[in-house]
């Protein structure tokens, strides 16, 4: 069960900088049949698995765009480990996530009997991004009832700025990128406060093309990388 929890807690947390979304924000791509791989690695840049993002269906009320996307999970054997489809919209000049839509019928799925709540404050991203810039905050609380006991998990995205600009090379390519440095503040039952500082390369027309988070000594931990795109 505590497996299950942490795998919602990465697949929250990787969706907040792989979004797509419409001509509303340059920093990423909208369209039908859009797919990107990304590929998992540990510390020692070991392949630990690869996620799968389709964008399956887009529309347009006024000034919002809605999509969902498709997410597929699996394991470094090829085992698929977890799928789900994302909601989410963009409006104006920036993207906003809404934690709830992240908690569909085919996620809690995965927890079988275990009642999961989610609540949290939208993770934004203006078009306008330059070296200095700050960044609001954001959070996010799962709730799970374990029979008898919930267990909490509380991950507050903070201190996000615009670290730098950075040429990046991956196996889908190369990219001109800005860096957006943050750290997740989390917190679990019974267990203390830790706080894991993260970097995102984006690539304008792309979204996130690296990723790579730290533990609070500044060891790397987890890398992603973008592998495979089709647009």
């Amino acid at each position: 069960m505590y497996r299950k929890l942490g795998l919602l807690t990465i697949c929250l947390f990787s969706f907040q900088m792989i979004i797509a979304q419409s001509a509303c924000s340059k920093y990423y791509p909208l369209e039908e049949g859009a797919s990107f791989q990304y590929a998992n690695y540990n510390s020692k840049g070991k392949l630990e698995g690869k996620v799968d993002y389709t964008v399956t269906e887009v529309s347009n009320s006024g000034d919002i765009t809605s999509a969902t996307m498709n997410m597929k999970y699996q394991d470094h054997k090829g085992k698929e480990i977890m799928a789900s489809d994302y909601g989410f919209s963009c409006e104006g000049e920036v993207v906003r996530i809404d934690f709830q839509s992240l908690m569909n019928q085919q996620m809690m799925q995965q927890f079988a009997a275990v009642e999961v709540e989610v609540t949290g404050t939208d993770i934004e991203l203006p078009n306008d991004l330059s070296v200095g810039q700050e960044l609001a905050d954001a959070s996010v609380n799962v709730a799970a009832d374990m029979g008898g006991m919930t267990m909490n998990i509380n991950v507050e995205t903070i201190n996000r700025k615009v670290e730098k600009m950075e040429k990046v090379s991956t196996p889908a390519g190369d990219f001109d990128c800005v860096v957006i440095y943050s750290e997740n503040k989390t917190k679990m039952s019974m267990m203390g406060n830790k706080i894991f500082p993260s970097r995102v390369w984006l690539a304008e027309g792309i979204g996130m093309v690296k990723q790579e988070s730290f533990n609070q000594k500044g060891k790397l931990m987890t890398s992603t990388m973008l592998t495979q795109l089709s647009k």
